[in-house]
């Protein structure tokens, strides 16, 4: 099998379902900023102790549901409903618990974080910020009833938890201004 098809040559892309669109409409821009969050997730695991892979494995297999909601034909999303591969409320519930998990591991800075305090805190930190991307995309594919926004947003939220987690301290701004005096 040739993973290439020749049928994108002409600037479209299938969806989920059947149908083609342009690949820089709404939905592949969406699909694909999500696609680049899970190679960011990939890009932080492989720094990452055992314990923290495992975690953010499990997010990257999330991510695939995410990705096909999001490369899903809209009048087609029932399929997805029922074959139970689409990001559920549940999803989002299980991110909370392992943010809250990961705040009682450090004490919440009170100012804006400067990313870059050790290789693993700043992988995360990049992908927190690819997924934050994702997210903004995503608002202008999904349906209503849609769980993919509030996921994205929590899952950047525990990248956020996890990077501080890391760190164990962070610098913030106040600390840089402080070193300036």
């Amino acid at each position: 099998m040739k993973i290439y098809t020749r049928k994108g040559d002409d600037g479209t892309t299938g969806l989920l379902y059947g149908g083609r669109v342009a690949k820089d409409s709404p939905q592949p821009v969406a699909y694909g900023d999500v696609d680049e969050t899970q190679a960011a997730l990939g890009l932080a695991r492989a720094a990452a102790d055992s314990e923290l892979a495992e975690v953010l494995l499990k997010l990257e297999g999330d991510l695939w549901l995410v990705m096909a909601e999001l490369a899903c034909l809209p009048e087609k999303l029932d399929r997805l409903t029922e074959a139970g591969t689409r990001p559920t409320a549940k999803d989002v519930t299980q991110l909370e618990a392992l943010i809250d998990q990961a705040t009682t591991r450090f004490e919440p800075p009170t100012e804006f974080v400067v990313p870059g305090e050790n290789e693993i805190s700043a992988r995360l930190d990049f992908a927190r910020t690819v997924t934050r991307r994702a997210e903004r995309s995503a608002l202008a594919v999904t349906a209503e009833d849609s769980f993919v926004v509030p996921y994205l947003n929590r899952l950047s939220d525990l990248l956020w938890a996890l990077a501080r987690a890391e760190e164990g301290t962070s610098i913030t701004a106040q600390s840089l201004n402080n070193e300036d005096s």
